[in-house]
């Protein structure tokens, strides 16, 4: 809280921090490259990179067979880019960066909460992955689509297409829209909230967009105020799923209206076979297999903010888990029991009741003053 009392003022000049988290990829330096060659107002984006990589002594990721293989320290891509063609952007402090050696990697969601640290009063906030590929003027279109939201506080986010799209031609196409959860039955996930249902649900293209009850962290914009109001939680090392619900929850219950975007402005990398993941340095740097058991722990932080009864804090081995929670959890704008209800789902009996909305590009229940701008 300290922090909040400090932070500088928010700017009210059209200007963009791009949060970008990146862990031994080899696409970060196109992705930076792209997102300037391709942004309409370069002079207005300041990007907040956080590098996660290994500079000696490294391995590869596992290979055919469970392999691993000793590999070239990653390249820098943050040096690359200011050395080339972003040299100028460096030189007026529009990329800022926090290098991470790979072994003290805390997984992706702590890595978007050390980026938030590099925010320095940029009116609008956006943040994708490190693996991108951008739209002719995408940072002016994610403004104009978000303006166009009919709330006071709306958060545009989805899962992009695969970068093979041709996102300019897609441009009078219905963008994607991220509606369906589940319960994760493997062990390895405890049961948190996955977030499978992405889909081309709508059949006309339309300026205004949806209603959608789910944030996605490769694809995300918001009114940078929302840090203030849901800061990113700092006590959430290690884990890869749950951030994307514990993001949308807060951010409803503290009023934010959350929307799929009416055409999509960027795609993204999904495959990345044999390269490193963040959780073979957790077993190089403990030992094998610890990660699973570390993320499960941490979940449980996660899972007693939304209500799992399982969670519940005098169900939790450690209560240390739950430091400064309340700072970090539900606001108090609406209920989550409310949002729950809304999304269909049920944290005791693991259930997910189809609602259809999203589906149907619907407004949600209580929101049907809103439906005349859908038809």
């Amino acid at each position: 809280r300290e922090y909040l009392s400090r932070m500088p003022p928010r700017r009210d000049d059209g200007s963009i921090f791009l949060s970008l988290a990146t862990y031994r990829d080899e696409n970060c330096l196109n992705t930076i490259k792209w997102a300037y060659e391709k942004a309409k107002n370069p002079e207005k984006l300041f990007v907040g990179l956080v590098q996660q990589n290994c500079h000696k002594d490294c391995m590869s990721g596992i290979l055919e067979g469970g392999k691993v293989e000793p590999v070239e320290p990653d390249p820098d891509c943050y040096k690359e880019f200011c050395e080339g063609q972003g040299k100028e952007f460096c030189e007026r402090g529009q990329v800022r960066v926090l290098n991470i050696d790979e072994p003290e990697s805390l997984g992706p969601y702590a890595a978007r909460y050390f980026a938030s640290k590099m925010w320095f009063g940029e009116q609008w906030f956006m943040q994708t992955d490190a693996h991108m590929t951008f739209a002719q003027d995408w940072d002016a279109v994610s403004v104009e689509m978000l303006q166009k939201c009919p709330s006071k506080k709306p958060v545009i986010s989805h899962y992009p297409p695969a970068h093979t799209a041709d996102l300019d031609a897609m441009a009078n196409e219905p963008a994607t829209r991220l509606c369906g959860p589940i319960f994760a039955t493997s062990d390895l996930e405890s049961q948190i909230i996955r977030l499978e249902g992405a889909g081309k649900w709508d059949k006309t293209h339309l300026d205004i967009p949806r209603f959608a009850p789910f944030t996605a962290a490769g694809y995300f914009v918001a009114h940078s105020d929302f840090l203030r109001e849901v800061p990113f939680d700092p006590f959430l090392p290690w884990i890869f799923m749950g951030e994307e619900i514990i993001m949308s929850t807060r951010l409803w219950t503290h009023g934010y209206d959350i929307f799929s975007p009416s055409r999509s402005v960027v795609g993204h990398i999904y495959v990345r076979r044999h390269k490193p993941k963040f959780w073979e340095s957790v077993h190089r740097a403990f030992s094998p297999g610890v990660h699973n058991p570390l993320q499960a722990m941490v979940l449980d932080r996660i899972k007693y903010q939304l209500g799992y009864p399982e969670a519940a804090k005098d169900m939790l081995t450690s209560k240390t888990l739950l430091t400064a929670v309340e700072q970090y959890s539900m606001g108090k704008e609406r209920s989550l029991s409310r949002y729950l209800e809304i999304v269909g789902l049920d944290m005791t009996t693991k259930e997910v009741s189809l609602t259809m909305w999203c589906e149907e590009g619907r407004p949600p229940p209580g929101f049907e003053q809103f439906e005349e701008l859908y038809k």
